[in-house]
């Protein structure tokens, strides 16, 4: 039996997400980093950050793959913390490319 396509789970991503912000509001630059990657400093019931969450794949630098419904949820915060927000949603891609650019981002945390 073959495994159902990535697109096909509802935890797959399949929207990619990009964002800037710009780096003169240094306070909305460091707000966005807490929502997309967290803080050292927050506790246990602190919300995971964006990183952490279900089926999101970090891709480099602003890009993320993700699921839709966490898509929409994200482009919301973060145009309320003044980024600018871009999406292609319905993203078609592999499941060996999906888990190729998820040892990517293992190996950049770990450098």
């Amino acid at each position: 039996m073959t495994p159902p396509p990535v697109a096909d789970h509802p935890t797959a991503p399949s929207v990619l997400l990009s964002y800037d912000v710009s780096g003169i509001n240094r306070a909305a630059s460091v707000r966005v980093a807490h929502l997309i990657f967290g803080r050292s400093d927050a506790g246990p019931k602190s919300p995971p950050p964006v990183v952490a969450r279900p089926g999101v794949v970090w891709v480099g630098q602003s890009v993320f793959l993700m699921p839709a419904a966490l898509a929409v949820e994200v482009v919301e915060k973060l145009r309320g913390l003044g980024a600018v927000v871009t999406t292609a949603a319905r993203i078609a891609i592999d499941r060996d490319q999906v888990e190729g650019l998820r040892r990517r981002a293992a190996q950049r945390k770990g450098s």
